[in-house]
């Protein structure tokens, strides 16, 4: 009974957090002629409710796909599609044809809060609660602990309720799905990620350690027995989800092409704004874009993005397990983030989901990737103006995890989960006593790195031959250390066999 009730309080404190970020301004509010995600939002209601299912994906008089044209999967204009139902028993205004582009009133950013908040509260905080309470090894204040860090963790909150998205509804379905697999209910959690791809393309970031993860299941039933059914049961489970989903758009081939060219736009370029990958890091010292044909560009994406998660997913295929299956998200995720073709900083959202479920495991580095996951997207959260919720909500983060998890004593070679590694380079040089120390240096410059650029950002004008200098500076820092944490996990992978062995011997 206790364990619920405290449960109950750190949701109430996770929504609180969330609607008074909400009450700020949002992306691209009065600044006409595109306005923001904001308006992009209102405007997939808009035309998922005044038309035909056929024409939602296609570029006519009375859908230009140059305004907010949609570009998610079908999921998602379902989802608008529901929100407008209730949009035009309030006020038909909000979702007329043509007449509604660029509509804002204090009431319709109400509702248009009110719906994520209630997604929010349906699908994305319940999978967060149910995966706290399913740690084992943890005391109830623990579970209740790790919750409440992982609600106030600053990223999700300042994009979905600051700049305005629904990206809750795609973690919470992969969310769930994480559960099902890891605790045996495979075809729900195959079900569940269905749901986050047919919701969300970059849910894709994902889809390679859940295959690799049921593949490694079905391996180790084998394959000419228990193994094959659980296979067969699967590919039924994914094959009836994605039908259920496109079945409106797969009865013509064309109808089906040009929802799959809208969900990848690879016209668009190597990467777009200014986000904490490779491409964009590099473009300021070599201009990629420029130099090197447009297929050239996917190709040279694809083979980095395949090389640095291969490793992991190949281990995670014969060694499947829970916790290789938590690490191998991180790493895939954080992989197509740095390598791939057409990343939007928002993307990194993608990677902090998963790193947050190893927030009980290794709090220090966790924490740490936490916070600049949140200072990456920085240039986009101060062209919302939305500097005050990002100070405060990162603070309240940072404060949350360092009381829970007492970060700063947990940085031990074992803790951090290197010892394993440590041991193996020691063999070859007995000195190597010095990571974890190492570590803190590294998170001390880290933190100062990002206040010192914070300040400058805000107070300071950039030069007039270099505009961008300041978001470029934070997209690259921002690279650099996202470069350490790929490192970083994929040694904790490799090296987690060698672990589990010591243990035992231990035992």
């Amino acid at each position: 009974m206790e364990k619920w009730y405290l449960m109950t309080t750190v949701v109430l404190i996770g929504l609180t957090v969330r609607w008074t970020v909400s009450l700020n301004s949002y992306s691209g509010a009065g600044k006409p002629p595109m306005f923001g995600d904001y308006e992009a939002q209102r405007h997939w209601q808009e035309i998922t409710f005044n038309l035909p299912i056929k024409q939602w994906y296609f570029n006519s008089s009375d859908n230009n796909l140059l305004y907010w044209g949609l570009d998610y999967p079908p999921l998602t204009a379902y989802h608008s599609l529901l929100c407008a139902y209730v949009a035009k028993v309030i006020n038909p205004d909000w979702i007329a044809l043509h007449t509604s582009r660029g509509y804002e009133s204090q009431a319709h950013k109400l509702f248009m809060r009110a719906t994520v908040l209630i997604a929010d509260l349906l699908i994305y905080i319940p999978a967060v609660v149910l995966y706290c309470c399913c740690l084992k090894e943890m005391s109830t204040k623990k579970k209740v602990a790790n919750a409440l860090c992982i609600l106030l963790y600053p990223g999700l909150i300042l994009i979905d309720y600051g700049h305005f998205q629904y990206n809750s509804v795609s973690l919470g379905f992969a969310l769930w799905g994480i559960l099902g697999v890891s605790y045996h209910w495979d075809l729900l959690g195959s079900l569940a990620f269905c749901l986050a791809l047919n919701y969300k393309q970059m849910e894709l970031y994902h889809s390679l350690p859940f295959f690799c993860f049921l593949l490694g299941k079905c391996f180790k039933k084998g394959l000419k027995g228990k193994g094959l059914v659980l296979l067969i049961k699967l590919a039924c489970t994914v094959v009836a989800s994605f039908v259920l989903c496109w079945l409106p758009f797969v009865t013509e081939k064309e109808q089906a092409l040009q929802v799959l060219r809208r969900l990848f736009p690879v016209d668009r370029g190597l990467f777009e704004d200014k986000v904490a990958n490779i491409w964009c890091s590099l473009s300021v010292f070599l201009k990629i874009k420029n130099i090197l044909p447009h297929h050239t560009q996917i190709k040279i994406s694809f083979c980095f993005t395949l090389l640095s998660l291969l490793p992991a997913c190949i281990k995670l295929i014969f060694q499947p397990s829970p916790k290789g299956f938590r690490y191998t998200l991180v790493t895939c995720a954080l992989s197509f983030f740095l390598f791939s073709f057409q990343v939007h900083e928002k993307s990194i959202l993608l990677v902090s989901l998963p790193v947050c479920l190893v927030l009980n495991e290794i709090p220090f580095m966790s924490t740490w990737f936490l916070l600049v996951s949140t200072f990456s997207m920085l240039p986009l959260l101060l062209k919302d103006d939305l500097l005050m919720p990002t100070v405060v909500t990162v603070m309240a983060f940072f404060i949350a995890c360092a009381t829970s998890f007492s970060i700063f004593g947990k940085t031990s070679e074992e803790e951090l989960q290197l010892k394993s590694f440590s041991i193996s380079v020691r063999k070859y040089l007995p000195c190597f006593t010095f990571l974890p120390r190492v570590i803190q240096r590294l998170f001390l410059m880290s933190v100062i790195t990002m206040v010192l650029l914070t300040l400058m950002t805000v107070t300071l004008d950039p030069p007039q031959k270099f505009p961008d200098l300041f978001s470029v500076l934070v997209c690259f820092v921002s690279c650099l250390k996202f470069l350490f944490f790929l490192v970083y996990f994929n040694i904790i992978i490799m090296w987690d066999s060698k672990s589990r062995r010591n243990q035992k011997k231990t035992d």
